[in-house]
């Protein structure tokens, strides 16, 4: 190179890297960047974002996307023009049910209470496997081995029946329902799934935890002195962050779904002031099948699909972006 070419070099930015193949400069995307944009070309989870976020306005908005009240009949009964049962029409979209409510809006109000056991569920779930999960994959040997062998109990025995021996045990118990609250509450249900829903989050997080603590920043940790909490609090957790995610993700379908199969079967929470839920809905049309009332299996049933079917994707579509081993190339 001569002095004139040395005087007028410039390096390229260090975001930039040569790719011989084609001869350019291309712009060296952040792991966070490449797991966005994974996650957008992955169409399912993409479409289903979308979706999900539409229900959830709706959801909020209630006051303002429900036609109706919660317990409010669309119209007066009189003799010869019943409010009750009557199929879709444009007073109300999705039907009317037995004391001729709204149909589409008690979808509305119970998606509101589904979502809140999901999302609650979820979030205590994840955190209480995320401790037995990090615990025993940082710490290992004697303490790693008691708590998986009960975490395998659990996770052998039937979830339904797991949940409906712990409520029936734990009805009786005066201190256990004075914190959990009555069987038939929202919170005693959140807890209890709560409960018996973390160790799939905790093999999950265990088996991220052990794999990371090898790595040489970890070990670089160690060298200079940082204690145990430090390198699971500012090391491990914060890079395994993806996968809590993916977690928590598959335990909100994970809760909505325990609700409405507890509710079908005589279980279900009582939502209170006249409330309702998806499962409670989905029980309720049991009746609505002898007499032909298709509208009120139909309706709640496909919402409860299309909002499980959304999330479930949505985990899929996080799981592979934030799975190192997905390293396709991203466009």
């Amino acid at each position: 190179m001569t002095e004139f070419q040395e005087l007028n070099h410039v390096d390229p930015p260090a975001d930039l890297h040569h790719d011989d193949s084609i001869g350019v400069l291309q712009t060296s995307l952040s792991p966070k960047r490449m797991a966005a944009k994974r996650f957008v070309n992955h169409r399912a989870a993409f479409v289903s974002a979308i979706v999900l976020t539409m229900i959830i306005i709706f959801v909020v908005l209630s006051p303002i996307t429900a036609r109706y009240g919660i317990n409010e009949s669309i119209f007066k009964a009189e003799a010869g023009h019943p409010n009750q049962n009557l199929a879709p029409f444009n007073l109300a979209w999705f039907g009317t049910d037995s004391n001729g409510r709204d149909l589409y809006s008690r979808i509305i109000y119970g998606a509101q209470v589904s979502l809140m056991i999901g999302l609650f569920t979820a979030i205590g779930s994840v955190l209480l496997g995320t401790l037995v999960g990090g615990l025993a994959g940082y710490k290992g040997g004697w303490l790693d081995d008691i708590l998986m062998r009960v975490t395998d109990i659990y996770l052998a025995l039937p979830l339904l029946v797991v949940l409906v021996i712990v409520r029936g045990m734990l009805k009786n118990v005066d201190w256990v329902t004075a914190i959990m609250g009555d069987t038939s509450s929202v919170r005693f249900l959140v807890i209890l799934l709560t409960v018996v829903g973390w160790m799939g989050v905790a093999r999950l997080i265990r088996g991220q935890v052990k794999q990371l603590k090898e790595r040489e920043f970890i070990e670089a940790a160690r060298a200079l002195g940082a204690s145990s909490s430090r390198i699971m609090f500012r090391h491990l957790l914060p890079n395994s962050v993806g996968q809590i995610m993916v977690a928590l993700t598959f335990a909100v379908v994970g809760a909505i779904s325990a609700e409405a199969t507890l509710s079908f079967f005589g279980f279900g929470p009582d939502a209170g002031s006249g409330m309702t839920s998806l499962g409670l809905l989905i029980r309720d049309s049991k009746k609505a099948v002898p007499p032909g009332y298709w509208w009120l299996v139909v309706f709640p049933g496909v919402f409860f699909i299309i909002l499980s079917l959304c999330i479930n994707f949505i985990g899929d579509g996080l799981r592979d972006a934030v799975d190192p081993k997905m390293q396709q190339e991203v466009k």
